[in-house]
């Protein structure tokens, strides 16, 4: 009973332990949950879903990382032996069964046990990280706290600047008709380019695409005289007549946003928002090649171009302008060629995967050319667009094995930067005489062209602190000096590896270094071919290994253009005479007048605002603040009116009503404070002169004088 005791006390702990644990990992979730809600909240999308998501997503992981079920019994036994010395690290033999206990084993086990029952064990080591992650979560709690009210006094003082799109989707909510009208159908027609058809809707708000005809048919229950559309409170069209007064019809094209009333014997109705969905210009998306390219020697002289291209209704065309610009100096000349597509356009599809495949040479591109293009697409409604220009070059290799980087004026270049060229050259000699030599002197020659590489590779590699092969494992006899016995530096220096490192080489700067290592990356492959008797395949690493060499000589120069200072002829008259009279000093005046505060008129009507939330009742004074601010907020409608129309609707029904209504008075602040920007700070004396801080420091002196 004794062990029994003792071993359900160990697997309590156990579960102890398990639950703390597992509380912990939630914890730390609803942490991570809070956090990255919040953010998201703020900042993207006013939306708790994903902290809903985050928190089980954060629990799993942290719960297949941790595993805590996987706590055993042993690890307790240890955890107790070593917070508690009492237990004379025997605390693990209460897990084992009595029947594999030796005779001290069991004193040993019956001592444990006694002494673990009346052992009070702290749940501190238990719950430490526990207390850690409620912590966390407190913080985590206040920051989201002070970040709602940073956001909170942005929106107040400054308004909510994010971009808002033109088309933002309006609330729906049920229209208020005026009470003449039984009923109403509204028939829009797309332009001809969406390659839409013909749609009717029963609601006076409507969404349009841009050019879009739309139609009003409206029917009255009681017989009127005179209708009519008002759009943006500026523009009227007047609605025809028939069927005896009751039914009214008009045709208006849809070409900007806004708002519109239903005016019926001269009574308004309630603002109908005007959407209108413009046609974007195609988008283009090249995936091949690469803005620059550059054809080495050797490569295929050929380019293929693959695009993506995407429209709202479809595109229409879609072609390749190329210019090839040959010669250099002053005496290049560029040609233009338009290129087409194999695919077809006709019938007008969003989205088209084109693929080109150009033959330089038929192009007319010779080495040391460049091919210049670019890709314009045209969609339905005869917009352009374009791409960047992409840059194809093509290797010259008579220039790379010309020899007038060495006979210039400037001689910076070391004598074995031909190395490489003469190899190239070898090379080339040697392809050349393959038919008449043997097969075995083929081999020899390539083999030692691939020690030549070698070497060469070499002698670059000491520019990036790489070591010789012929130091490796050299033998050093400096450390038989007896004075050198107890020098700990020298030892370490020659019993240590710290030769083979490329940073502490500080000759170039780091651009040129990686230069430099690409080069002996290309030698490295040219070596490799030349090895295996492939001079062929060698030819194109060879050449890059050359043009990068001869990068970083041109990098190396230094160009200073020949100035000269060609002063005004003196007056000899003047000359000496110490006239200073007409010399003054200069003087630039200039009066900053401040800017008219163009949002005055709604800083205002927000004050009045709050102020109506206290005293709905306005006087005339507020009537004609809120009258200037309904004029600039009707014009934010007519550009947005899917998002400043609702608040339109409420600033005139808190200028028509008796009292207002507090939902209002929120809408119409909201939209405000949205539309509110910070001015710019004017350039303006200061009231005091700085005096750099002489006057603290005077002080800090004088008290520690007077200690």
């Amino acid at each position: 009973m004794t062990e029994q005791g003792g071993l359900h006390k160990i697997q309590g702990l156990r579960r102890r332990w398990i639950v703390y644990h597992v509380l912990e990992d939630v914890l730390l979730s609803v942490y991570a949950a809070l956090y990255i809600g919040a953010i998201v909240y703020y900042l993207l999308s006013p939306s708790i879903l994903w902290g809903i998501i985050v928190f089980p997503v954060a629990l799993i992981i942290l719960l297949a990382i941790n595993r805590p079920w996987q706590m055993s019994g042993q690890k307790i036994a240890a955890f107790l032996n070593k917070e508690y010395p009492e237990l004379q690290e025997s605390s693990h033999l209460l897990l084992l069964p009595a029947a594999e206990l030796n005779p001290l084993q069991i004193i040993a086990s019956s001592k444990t046990e006694a002494v673990l029952t009346d052992l009070k064990i702290s749940h501190k080591p238990f719950a430490k990280r526990l207390v850690v992650a409620f912590f966390s979560l407190i913080v985590a709690t206040a920051f989201i706290w002070a970040l709602g009210k940073i956001f909170h006094i942005e929106r107040i003082f400054y308004g909510n600047n994010r971009p808002v799109a033109e088309c933002a989707p309006m609330p729906k909510v049920a229209e208020k008709v005026l009470p003449q009208i039984s009923s109403v159908n509204v028939s829009i027609t797309p332009p001809a380019y969406t390659g839409k058809g013909k749609r009717e809707q029963d609601k006076f708000n409507l969404s349009a695409e841009e050019g879009a005809l739309a139609e009003w048919h409206i029917k009255t229950n009681v017989t009127i005289k005179k209708a009519y559309l008002l759009f943006n409170d500026k523009e009227r069209v007047d609605l025809k007549g028939g069927d005896g007064g009751t039914t009214w019809y008009v045709a208006k094209s849809i070409t900007r946003p806004g708002f519109y009333q239903v005016s019926i014997e001269g009574k308004l109705s309630d603002l109908y928002y005007v959407q209108v969905v413009k046609d974007a210009p195609p988008v283009i998306h090249i995936k091949t090649p690469k803005q620059y390219t550059y054809i080495d020697a050797g490569e295929a002289p050929r380019v293929t171009i693959t695009a993506t291209l995407n429209d709202d209704y479809g595109i229409n065309d879609a072609v390749i302008m190329a210019t090839v610009a040959k010669g250099k100096g002053e005496g290049v000349k560029f040609k233009e060629y338009k290129l087409n597509f194999s695919q077809g356009f006709g019938a007008h599809n969003a989205q088209y995967d084109v693929q080109k495949l150009i033959q330089l040479p038929a192009l007319n591109v010779e080495p040391g050319d460049e091919l210049y293009f670019y890709i314009q697409a045209q969609d339905t409604h005869k917009q352009l667009s374009r791409t960047d220009v992409y840059t194809v070059s093509v290797q010259d290799t008579a220039e790379l094995l010309s020899m007038n980087g060495i006979i210039n004026g400037v001689n910076l270049k070391p004598e074995f930067f031909r190395s490489e060229r003469q190899i190239i050259i070898d090379a080339e000699q040697l392809l050349k005489e393959k038919d008449s030599i043997s097969v075995e002197k083929f081999n020899n020659r390539s083999n030692n062209l691939g020690i030549d590489q070698k070497l060469l590779r070499l002698r670059y590699g000491k520019f990036l602190g790489e070591e010789g092969e012929d130091a490796i494992g050299a033998p050093n006899n400096d450390l038989a000096d007896p004075a050198d016995f107890s020098n700990a530096t020298k030892i370490l220096k020659e019993y240590t590896d710290d030769h083979d490192n490329a940073e502490d080489a500080g000759f170039f700067e780091p651009a040129i270094k990686a230069q430099l290592k690409a080069t002996l990356t290309e030698m490295w492959k040219a070596e490799l071919q030349l090895r295996l008797y492939k001079p062929q395949a060698a030819l194109p690493f060879a050449y890059k290994a050359l043009r990068l060499l001869k990068d970083l000589q041109q990098k190396s120069r230094a160009f200073v253009a020949k100035t000269a200072y060609n002063p005004p002829p003196l007056k000899q008259e003047k000359r000496l005479s110490g006239e200073l009279d007409k010399i003054i000093q200069p003087i630039n005046k200039q009066d900053i007048k401040p800017v008219a505060d163009q949002m005055d008129a709604l800083k205002k009507a927000v004050n009045v605002l709050e102020g109506l939330k206290t005293n709905p009742v306005l006087n005339g004074a507020d009537n004609r603040v809120l009258q200037l601010a309904n004029q600039q907020l009707g014009s934010k409608a007519s550009a947005q009116p899917g998002v400043y129309l609702p608040a339109l609707k409420a600033m005139r029904r808190i200028l028509s009503a008796t009292q207002a209504n507090n939902k209002d008075i929120d809408l119409v602040e909201r939209a405000l404070q949205r539309t509110l920007t910070t001015l710019k700070n004017m350039p303006a004396s200061g009231a005091n002169t700085a005096d750099m801080g002489l006057s603290k420091q005077y002080y800090k002196n004088l008290k520690q004088a007077n200690r």
